[in-house]
Parts: structure tokens; C-alpha cells; sequence
């Protein structure tokens, strides 16, 4: 069996790591359910795939919700078919000290990161298990690796989607899917280059001192790998963390 017309589910899939992934998976012949909680912008991301020969639908939808979970990946199911790959990326990282952090501030952040990879799995992975076939990759982050200061709360939640990548594999093994995780570091996204406007982070060449292949990573390099991950050549691949970070940290 092929990859060819099957629908792959991207949360957080208008912008940044989620767009370059969308647009990855939509070039090796996946059908793309775009999701994503900015009003539009969905919708506009999955216009621009098919512009350059995919095929996508975009549907608004915030992960920490799951009624519109839901009903997205319904009418993704309506309008594209049986949900085959499930890609979690959407997310939120926000900078605040661990002793000014609030408890609104830990749970939006476990909300979105973590119960919206909750949201986003269950809802879509009976069409997995009923096909006998299909992949889940998780979006996570080297931050749960080796930790973040003022960002407790989100390498928590990533530390949690690890984990969580871990039980789902173990238990759905037998039903033909696979459970991964990939686990970014420094990768270049219209978000970092705000902050990096804004001054709240180094500079990219600042940054690449630090990485042994020299240079930060783009939207493309996690795309690659989660095209490995969901292709049939990943078929014995499952309960595994990718770290695709250029060697900032490697255990």
C-alpha cells in the first residue's frame, strides 16, 4: 500500500514548522487536513498547497478544544476521506520564571500542548485502527530533553507528549500504527524572528555557534523527518524520540 491519497491530519499546520510539514506531505501524495486556531488561516495555507498542485482543506480549530477538534476532523473525514496520519504540532511556548508563573499560565500551556495532542489522537485514530494502517508523530522539543529555563511549563507538556508517545505505541502496535515523536531545537520560524525583532532571543548567527552543524534548523529539516516517519519504510519504527536538532544535543 501507498502513501498516495491518504489524508494526513497537521494541527497547527498554517505557519512555521506545521506549514513546512502540510506542504511536505502534501508533495509525497498525502491528502492535507490543515488545522489551525488563527481565523483563516487554515483555510489560506490549504489554498496555497493546492496552488502548487496538492490537496488540501483547512479547518479552524483550537486543540484545547475538543468539540472543535472534532467536528474538524469530521469534516475533514467528509470532505477528504479516512484519516490516515495524524501529525501533532500545534502549540504554544511562552517565556515566564517558575516562581512567577501562574497556574493559568501552566495549565493553557498543558492545555494546548499536551491535551490538544490528547484532542487531536483521539479523535482521529479509530480511522487508523479501523484501516489497520497509519501513523501518529507527535511534535515535540529538545527543551524536554535537556530542559528550559522559564519554560517549565512547556517543556513539561512536551516531556509529557514523549511519554505519552510511548503508551500510545506500545498499545496500538498491533494495530498496524505507529507512534513517534520528533523533537525539534532551534529552528528558524516567522515566530522566532518576531521574538528575535523584538529582541527576546539571540540571533540566528548567535545561535549557530552553539550547534555543531553550524547553522539553525528550518521547517523543512522536521518535515523531512516526519515524511521518514509516516512513509512505509517506517513501518518498524514506533515508540521512538527523533531529535533533529544538528547535534545541540544528542543522549
Amino acid at each position: 500500500m501507498t502513501v498516495s491519497g491518504r489524508v494526513a491530519v497537521v494541527s497547527g499546520g498554517a505557519a512555521g514548522i506545521g506549514l513546512a510539514i502540510a506542504r511536505r506531505l502534501a508533495d509525497d501524495g498525502f491528502k492535507i487536513a490543515v488545522l489551525d486556531v488563527v481565523d483563516g488561516a487554515a483555510e489560506a495555507a490549504a489554498v496555497a498547497i493546492t496552488a502548487d498542485g496538492g490537496e488540501a482543506k483547512g479547518y479552524r480549530a483550537d486543540v484545547a478544544n475538543r468539540e472543535q477538534v472534532d467536528i474538524a476532523v469530521e469534516a475533514a473525514r467528509a470532505d477528504l476521506g479516512p484519516i490516515a496520519v495524524v501529525v501533532a504540532n500545534a502549540a504554544i511556548a511562552r517565556q515566564q520564571a517558575f516562581l512567577d508563573m501562574t497556574l493559568e499560565q501552566w495549565n493553557h500551556t498543558l492545555d494546548v500542548n499536551l491535551t490538544g495532542t490528547f484532542n487531536i489522537a483521539q479523535s482521529c485514530l479509530p480511522d487508523l485502527v479501523e484501516a489497520g494502517w497509519g501513523r501518529v508523530v507527535l511534535i515535540s522539543s529538545s527543551s524536554a530533553q535537556r530542559g528550559a529555563p522559564r519554560m517549565a511549563h512547556y517543556a513539561a507538556s512536551k516531556g509529557g507528549q514523549m511519554a505519552l508517545t510511548k503508551a500510545l505505541a506500545v498499545e496500538f502496535a498491533k494495530s498496524g500504527v505507529t507512534v513517534n515523536t520528533v523533537a525539534p531545537s532551534s529552528i528558524d520560524t516567522p515566530s522566532v524572528q518576531k521574538k528575535r525583532a523584538e529582541g527576546t532571543i539571540p540571533s540566528a548567527e548567535d545561535m549557530a555557534k552553539y550547534i555543531p552543524v553550524g547553522r539553525e534548523g528550518t521547517g523543512q529539516d522536521i518535515a523531512n523527518a516526519v515524511s521518514y516517519l509516516v512513509s512505509e519504510g517506517a513501518s518498524y519504527v514506533t515508540g521512538q524520540t527523533l531529535s533533529v536538532n544538528g547535534g545541540s544535543f544528542i543522549g
